[in-house]
């Protein structure tokens, strides 16, 4: 199994393109929504209270979500749906096992063990490296579909379904968060001796690192086992660690203007 992943501008095209999807044979609890500033009560208007009915978001993932809070009949087994606050994010709608786990809803949506059965059961691990495009997408307020595709034919035909509704693609999202970014990063490491045109790979790949489930909140030192795992010697780079460390400073602004 793999993940396909769409970030669309507004609620309808995902909505269409969820339509779609399972139209096209993509199982309903394989389909994942993040959606941002979804009170309660929004959800409620947004998935079916009985089998019949089919308001909104509803009418594409059906009983497949809700059922954590009580307001969806017919739920799938092992659906989830939670309205929570994400530090560093805001306020957010997740639907779908994957889609709850990634964003931490697991323990107060489907029980505290949730992330570890999706990890080694669903996929071929949580999207853990695009967390932060997901988190940035949200922020915009935009809305995020996670389609778990049982093999590779069912894949590339989320992928086309997800472009063909408008949604931007993960590659794209990724670079328009640097280009936004860039000028400033130039900037300050100028300003420690750098040339950021001659080391970007190195300190681009240091900043995301420590964006990263498992470095986020840690000092170098404190991240050190996991960045030699992912990133080998290279960790080891100034304009790595340089990078790691205006990551960390991104992340802690972010929960700061975010917080609850």
């Amino acid at each position: 199994m793999e993940t396909v992943a769409g970030i669309f501008r507004s609620r309808a095209q995902a909505d269409s393109a969820i339509q779609n999807l399972v139209t096209a044979g993509v199982r309903q609890e394989n389909i994942n929504v993040l959606a941002p500033g979804t009170t309660p009560e929004e959800i409620e208007s947004k998935v079916p209270t009985t089998e019949t009915e089919q308001p909104g978001m509803g009418t594409a993932i059906g009983g497949t979500v809700g059922g954590a809070l009580g307001i969806a009949g017919g739920m799938h087994v092992g659906a989830a749906a939670a309205s929570l606050f994400v530090p560093g994010v805001g306020p957010i709608f997740a639907a779908g096992l994957l889609g709850a786990a990634l964003l931490g809803a697991g323990g107060a949506a489907t029980g505290a063990t949730l992330g570890n059965e999706v990890e080694n059961n669903m996929a071929d691990g949580l999207p853990h490296d695009e967390l932060y495009v997901y988190e940035d997408a949200l922020r915009q307020g935009r809305t995020v579909l996670i389609v778990i595709a049982e093999d590779g034919p069912q894949a590339d035909a989320a992928r086309s379904i997800l472009a063909q509704a408008g949604a931007e693609s993960l590659d794209a999202a990724r670079e328009s968060w640097w280009v936004g970014l860039r000028d400033a990063e130039a900037e300050h490491y100028r300003g420690q001796g750098g040339d950021l045109a001659a080391e970007e790979v190195r300190y681009r790949n240091g900043f995301v690192a420590a964006l990263h489930p498992r470095a986020r909140a840690k000092s170098y030192d404190e991240a050190n086992e996991f960045l030699r795992e992912r990133y080998g010697e290279g960790c080891a780079d100034n304009a790595f660690k340089c990078g790691y460390d205006r990551g960390q400073d991104y992340h802690r602004g972010m929960m700061e203007r975010y917080k609850g």
